[in-house]
């Protein structure tokens, strides 16, 4: 995920039109610990699936329960 991608999330999520460049560093910072807890999520449900195809829809599927 870039920066512009964090950023853009961030003014979409709470409709900022300014991001002052601090607060752009906390959160390059909160997107990487969300993006890390979620690869291991993704990694735990990985583990109990053995069928590639089964993991993949069960990841997809996080959305619809964790959106």
């Amino acid at each position: 995920m870039t920066r512009d991608d964090i950023i853009r999330m961030a003014r979409e999520a709470w409709g900022l039109h300014f991001i002052c460049e601090s607060d752009v560093t906390k959160l390059e910072r909160f997107a990487e610990i969300v993006a890390a807890a979620e690869r291991e999520a993704c990694a735990e449900i990985c583990d109990r699936f053995m069928s590639a195809e089964n993991c993949a829809l069960v990841i997809r599927a996080r959305s619809n329960t964790h959106g």
